[in-house]
């Protein structure tokens, strides 16, 4: 009868990820403290509606990386039709564009891979209780970051890129086409192409529909 009861007002987790051992880790830690029940699992964006509606969780969480697209994706669904389940970020991801995307995505809470156990089952109470919640090395960037009067430079969000190559990733988010940025910029129209194909490789996109939905995750392109 009390493990009923204590079950019954346990804190409700959805896990979403798609490398089964870290699930199987984490399901394991979860369940192993009083007052956590993990009700389900997933592994992709498109099965998140359909475990949300059938486990009915407190607390989704979320990886950033998965196989059919960004659980940013599955965020930004989820604070929309189901601000109920609150999504708490646990990526391997410690950037800090994809900490902005996340936070301007709903996600209530970011941890990154590798955080210890009580950071975790501290993150995940605290998100279900209507808190928000980041890791404590990451927490310390945050107020950096939204204070910043150029978050929204693409050579900040992806540092990978050369200053060149953000130019054109700005331009490519606006719906420009190659010929238009070449006017633009006034270079070669060639050159523009090699800034692309430069950009899908370091944004890991194969088409410039990816690379600017990317961009537009990040905020760009609409100034």
């Amino acid at each position: 009868m009390d493990e009923q009861q204590r079950d019954a007002g346990a804190v409700r987790v959805l896990i979403v990820d798609d490398h089964p051992l870290f699930r199987e880790g984490l399901r394991a830690a979860l369940q192993s403290a009083e007052g956590i029940e993990v009700v389900g699992e997933a592994e992709t964006v498109a099965a998140v509606p359909g475990a949300v509606a059938d486990c009915l969780p407190d607390v989704v969480v979320l990886d950033l990386s998965l196989p059919d697209g960004s659980g940013l994706e599955a965020a930004r669904q989820l604070a929309t039709s189901t601000p109920t389940a609150p999504v708490l970020m646990l990526t391997m991801a410690d950037d800090d564009g994809s900490l902005l995307a996340a936070l301007q995505a709903g996600a209530r809470g970011y941890l990154v891979k590798g955080s210890g156990r009580d950071e975790v089952l501290h993150a995940v109470r605290t998100v279900a209780a209507g808190g928000a919640v980041f890791g404590s090395d990451i927490a310390a960037r945050i107020t950096a970051l939204l204070a910043g009067t150029k978050l929204r430079e693409a050579g900040q969000l992806f540092p990978t890129l050369t200053a060149r190559e953000a130019e054109v990733l700005n331009l490519v988010a606006k719906g420009l086409d190659n010929r238009r940025i070449a006017r633009e910029l006034v270079v070669a129209e060639k050159t523009v192409r090699n800034h692309v194909t430069h950009i899908f490789e370091k944004l890991h996109v194969a088409t410039r529909a990816e690379a600017v939905a990317r961009a537009r995750d990040m905020g760009l392109g609409d100034d």
